[in-house]
């Protein structure tokens, strides 16, 4: 009995080390070789051909990156792709006026020739990948300096890149894996005419606002509708009125069937960033510097842009996009420092680095190799955090005043002039500032950004380190009485980048010999201030400690591998195409509470609020919901909103396919948890959920709600 308990013992230890079965964003051309089996005993039908494939249509080629950050999916054969509100929601508030509001009202094309077009959206489809690891690290040596390490890096990538992609038209990315131990190339197919063609009313598609961002239960029907068009030959082509509608390789079937609790989910997108292999030191300068000091910044902008879009229906308008960008991340900072000391994981991360250290004294090779790693961190972290703290403060604080971030864009005139380029790249690029005065106006307040300039600057002064303050600071205490306010307003009245009609017959009459009234605004001034001050203090002094603890970075995951040689290390995330898998499931908060995997629409009738604007359920929704008018998208009654699962996600998993075990389309990723958000840097099964869109919910949404159940007709609905 004794030697029975002892085996089981061991097997357990062994299977501890292998794959924890909801962590992990995997690699698609690996999946044959480390998880393929797992997804299968979980409930998996398909195979791992059918997921990446180069040599037959697979999964792959019904995924891609929408615009620069998000992933879409395309569900018909005629280019049709969903993503997420969020996503496309700065091109639907590029297309709203007060006259048409989009934001506020939706819309809808209800043929191709009311589709929207979209000037500088892209979406990029993964040809194939390569490891090429070995051809990138030729000539790399363990003892070379990281400077000659990176040039020797580079040159071999930018020759790969151009034999992969010569006579093509294909875009080649080569991306380091486990901190440059690995490489691995990535050959893009980009399509450039993409057209809006719906978004639900952001009642509907942001229902819930920044209240509910980050939570659970969520009631966020969180989509929008593209279309992707190609010239006759289905190549890509920019926008023009012959090209016609995409026809892909392949599309997602849509399953009408729902989920249920412990069902195989796979989430199949693009994660942007995580952080999993960081140490005890790293955590702490995030957890207990970074995050605190970003958080209090956001919360001072998130104060005053709030109050002026409660006072004025079109600052809300203008500034709708921008108070989402700034709230989100500053919602997640604070989730994520309290999931990181719920779980202890400076404690935790101690205690593998003193396994590590102890692993490394048993062999002299080892001790050598490895055994200084841990207190070199120790030091580098110390020494970086000041230059890091500065960086924050320049880009939340000081970059947070929009006209100072605004003047930057002038930089490239200032700096094409000195080069004396010629009359043809002059115009170009006055034609393109043109366009951005024109966009930058459009959505902004001056008022509000001057009230925010007094604060920003302020907060900035009082916790950055002296060495890091700008001349300006001497000149606000000499002259202006310490007043950030009264320094705010001679920058507003004087400078030209707060004035529209101005700017832009500057920009007309401009010749090289007005350079000089760019570089003496005193926005622009103030902006290149902090820019010299990034580039002549920050940048080289943190980029040569950020090298050091890079190239300790590679050393250390390197020792890890070998000390946990059971165990399978998946890459952080680095925004490339990524499989994250696990189930459907419910989770407990906090002690006595457990959530339920999914929510209805009568959750959004419970918080119908006419006084609350995050909380304005549309009438034609509750109309529908009385008469439970939900056809053939509700499942015993219900209608299905969203559900939680148990998949490993991050920023830019947002508009990602959520897929069922049959390969069926089952709902659009749009979010995380609150108390998972620290899963970017520590993953912790009981607590990470990903959020999903039921995909019935948006079909009843466009079928129902907006009427344009035509676009179902393009669709592969298993019901």
């Amino acid at each position: 009995m004794k030697k029975f308990f002892i085996i089981i013992i061991s097997f357990l230890i062994v299977c501890a080390g292998t794959i924890k079965a909801d962590e992990g964003m995997w690699i698609p051309l690996l999946l044959k070789k480390y998880n393929i089996k797992d997804m299968q005993a979980m409930g998996f039908k398909l195979t791992a051909d059918d997921i990446y494939s180069i040599n037959q249509a697979s999964m792959k080629d019904a995924v891609m990156i929408f615009g620069g950050g998000c992933t879409g999916e395309l569900v018909s054969d005629k280019g049709l792709i969903l993503t997420n509100h969020h996503c496309g929601f700065g091109w639907i508030q590029y297309h709203s006026t007060l006259e048409s509001d989009y934001l506020t009202n939706g819309f809808w094309a209800m043929n191709n020739k009311e589709e929207l077009v979209n000037p500088g959206l892209s979406v990029t489809f993964l040809v194939r990948m390569e490891d090429v690891s070995t051809q990138v690290l030729k000539g790399v040596t363990d003892d070379m300096i990281e400077i000659k390490r990176e040039k020797t890096i580079a040159g071999n990538i930018k020759k790969i890149a151009k034999k992969a992609t010569e006579g093509t038209h294909y875009k080649a990315i080569i991306k380091p894996f486990y901190f440059g131990n690995e490489y691995y190339m990535f050959v893009n197919e980009v399509y450039t005419d993409v057209r809006l063609v719906g978004a639900p009313p952001s009642a509907i598609g942001k229902f819930g606002g920044d209240t509910d961002n980050w939570m659970w239960p969520r009631h966020t029907g969180d989509f929008s509708v593209f279309r992707i068009y190609a010239d006759k030959n289905n190549k890509p082509a920019d926008y023009s009125v012959d090209n016609v509608p995409f026809k892909p390789k392949k599309h997602f079937p849509i399953s009408m069937k729902g989920v249920k609790k412990n069902d195989f989910t796979m989430v199949f997108g693009y994660p942007g960033s995580t952080q999993q292999y960081l140490t005890s030191h790293a955590i702490s300068l995030i957890t207990k510097t970074m995050n605190p000091h970003k958080i209090n910044i956001r919360q001072k902008r998130i104060d005053v842009i709030s109050a002026d879009m409660d006072s004025d229906p079109s600052i809300r308008l203008k500034y709708a996009s921008k108070y989402a960008g700034i709230s989100n991340a500053w919602k997640k900072w604070q989730g994520e420092n309290r999931g990181l000391r719920r779980l202890n994981a400076i404690k935790k991360k101690k205690e593998l680095e003193k396994q590590f250290q102890n692993w490394t004294l048993k062999d002299p090779y080892k001790a050598k190799k490895y055994g200084k790693i841990i207190s070199k961190y120790k030091s580098l972290y110390k020494r970086i955090s000041p230059y890091q703290l500065a960086e924050n403060y320049i880009f939340e604080a000081a970059f947070g005043i929009e006209i100072l971030r605004f003047s930057g864009k002038f930089r490239k005139l200032v700096l094409a002039t000195d080069r004396e380029v010629g009359d043809d790249d002059l115009t170009k690029i006055k034609e393109q500032l043109k366009i951005e005065v024109e966009r930058f106006f459009k959505d902004y307040n001056q008022p509000t950004d001057q009230r925010l300039f007094a604060i920003l600057l302020k907060l900035y002064y009082e916790n950055v380190d002296k060495d890091f303050h700008i001349e300006a600071f001497r000149t606000i205490r000499t002259e202006y009485d310490k007043s950030f306010g009264k320094y705010g307003k001679f920058i507003y009245s004087k400078s030209m980048f707060a004035n529209k009609k101005k700017l832009l017959k500057f920009i007309d009459n401009y010749t090289v010999e007005a350079v000089e009234e760019i570089r003496t605004d005193p926005a622009y001034n103030l902006y290149n201030s902090f820019v010299k001050i990034y580039l002549e203090e920050i940048t080289e002094a943190k980029s040569m400690l950020s090298g050091k603890i890079d190239r300790l970075n590679r050393t250390y995951i390197n020792g890890l591998r070998e000390m946990q040689t059971d165990k399978i290390f998946y890459p952080d995330a680095n925004f490339t195409l990524r499989v994250a898998y696990g189930k459907v499931d419910d989770y407990e908060p906090r002690d006595g509470v457990r959530y339920r995997h999914y929510t209805t629409l009568e959750g959004i009738i419970e918080k119908d609020n006419p006084d609350i604007y995050d909380y304005r359920v549309p009438e034609k929704l509750k109309e529908l919901y009385e008469n439970k008018d939900y056809g053939e998208y509700a499942e015993n009654g219900e209608l299905h909103v969203a559900f939680t699962a148990t998949n490993h996600t991050t920023g830019g998993n947002s508009g990602s396919p959520v897929i069922n075990g049959s390969g069926h389309l089952i709902g659009i990723n749009f979010d995380r948890n609150w108390e998972g958000t620290m899963s970017d840097i520590m993953y912790d099964p009981t607590q990470c959920r990903n959020i999903t869109l039921d995909i019935r919910y948006a079909l009843f949404i466009i079928d129902k709600f907006a009427g344009a159940g035509y676009l179902l007709d393009e669709m592969t609905l298993i019901k």
